[in-house]
């Protein structure tokens, strides 16, 4: 992490504070850790295998012949998203480029601690996509629900878990961890375990899990804030077109309802586990991103008042056209299709959103020029704020960076720039107000 917050600084003490000593025992598998109240990252080296045999989280099970992954994190290394410190790469980058399914990780150690405090596991806070949890064969928990063919994944929170008790100042565990990456998660660094689980003393790993659960919180807090602002807009915009009868903003309401719904679905997915990361992709990928590019394009028609009767039905059928090849495109969407199948929906997608773009730019720099007035530079301003976020992916693709990481938090490129929109369009808002104020009065009203 380029920039030391202080809650990496507060996560690094959780980490430390009591720390005896930590020793790796004569086999890789098995690791010595001698506790005062503190929490020890449990980088390993862990063995591991992909496929998947339930047999594997067995204590006696015999591992030797299984790989050996170390989960020890460079310094300052952090994951892309909010900012969570101790990230590794995956298994695609560990010599299983392209793997999708199940794998397992299997740990041996050896606490020893002065007392008998009860022991926690903090499990690992980054995981593509989802894990089960065992210790000396029984599972203690779960970051997903493992039923069926496939799991069903939600997002990794993080979770503590109970290890079982006992008396004696020298402890043994044998930690395995069960883990699904689903399609939708396939990338060049995907893959398994990022973020090592941590093991502790409670005192240890309340702190850490704090710790998590506020980096998890701030990373998304934006994302709550904005939809909120978009909806009081979307209110704003009702009131005055109920005191503007010559302008249309219903387009403009639909468009920030719609945005702030895919703003906030969001954190509904990374802080609850009310939505699934299929139901997620589905809202967001299929649904809501074609509806809020068309809605955007007809918000802006109305603003600058200039509305060519083709544009409606045009944006139709590329809306209805884009949400099937979105579908279509999704990796959970007929696996079993060939390649070619999956090649042209993907093509397609591209190709509408060059479409949606193209309409866009050209509603608003054609409406600009009809009205060259600072009122309208302003609108296009605004325009190109909200065009940041509607089309995040084009911008991406041509190298322009998606994420900073001011005191440790990770703050993306569009909520910088809907930030500005927010502003912009409240000031444009108001002013249309102030307009039409004037305008009764001029009319005795």
């Amino acid at each position: 992490m380029r920039h030391a917050g202080w809650l990496t600084c507060l996560v690094t003490l959780a980490a430390l504070v009591g720390l005896n000593s930590v020793a790796l025992a004569d086999t890789p598998t098995t690791a010595t850790v001698r506790l005062g109240h503190a929490a020890v990252a449990l980088n390993g080296p862990w063995r591991f295998s992909t496929g998947d045999d339930l047999r594997w989280a067995a204590p006696d099970f015999d591992d030797s012949h299984w790989e050996t992954v170390d989960l020890t994190p460079a310094p300052g290394a952090h994951d892309s998203d909010v900012g969570l410190p101790g990230y590794v790469s995956g298994w695609s980058l560990r010599g299983h480029p392209g793997y999708i399914g199940y794998a397992w990780y299997r740990l041996r150690v050896t606490v020893e601690s002065d007392g008998d405090a009860p022991l926690v596991l903090a499990g690992p806070t980054d995981v593509d996509s989802t894990y089960q949890l065992y210790v000396d064969g029984k599972l203690l928990g779960a970051s997903g629900v493992f039923a069926g063919k496939t799991p069903t994944v939600y997002s990794v929170q993080p979770t503590v878990f109970a290890l079982p008790g006992s008396s004696a100042t020298t402890r043994s565990y044998l930690i395995a961890l069960r883990v699904w990456m689903d399609p939708l998660d396939a990338g060049d660094d995907s893959g398994g375990i990022h973020i090592a689980p941590t093991l502790g003393t409670k005192d240890g790993i309340d702190l850490l899990h704090q710790a998590q659960w506020l980096q998890t919180f701030k990373g998304y807090v934006v994302d709550a804030i904005e939809p909120a602002a978009f909806v009081l807009l979307a209110i704003l915009a009702c009131g005055l077109a109920a005191c503007r009868t010559r302008d249309a903003y219903r387009w403009l309401i639909t468009a920030l309802l719609l945005t702030a719904w895919l703003r906030a679905n969001q954190v509904i997915f990374f802080w609850t586990h009310a939505e699934s990361l299929r139901a997620y992709d589905i809202v967001t990928a299929v649904l809501l991103v074609p509806l809020a590019l068309a809605a955007w394009v007809m918000a802006w028609r109305d603003w600058f008042g200039w509305k060519p009767s083709w544009l409606p039905r045009v944006l139709l059928i590329v809306t209805l056209i884009y949400m099937l090849a979105a579908l279509i495109d999704r990796p959970w969407f007929a696996p079993d299709a060939s390649l070619a199948f999956k090649a042209i929906s993907h093509f397609l997608v591209s190709g509408l959103r060059l479409i949606f773009a193209a309409l866009y730019l050209w509603i608003i720099g054609y409406g600009v020029m009809r009205k060259p007035r600072w009122p309208a530079w302003l609108a296009l301003a605004a325009a190109c704020l909200i065009g940041i976020g509607l089309f995040a992916a084009e911008l991406t693709r041509v190298g322009v960076p998606g994420i900073w990481f001011p005191y440790g938090t990770g703050v993306s490129r569009t909520q910088y720039a809907y930030a500005g929109f927010i502003v912009l369009l409240f000031a444009l808002l108001l002013l249309r107000m102030v307009d039409s104020s004037r305008g009764a009065r001029r009319l005795g009203y």
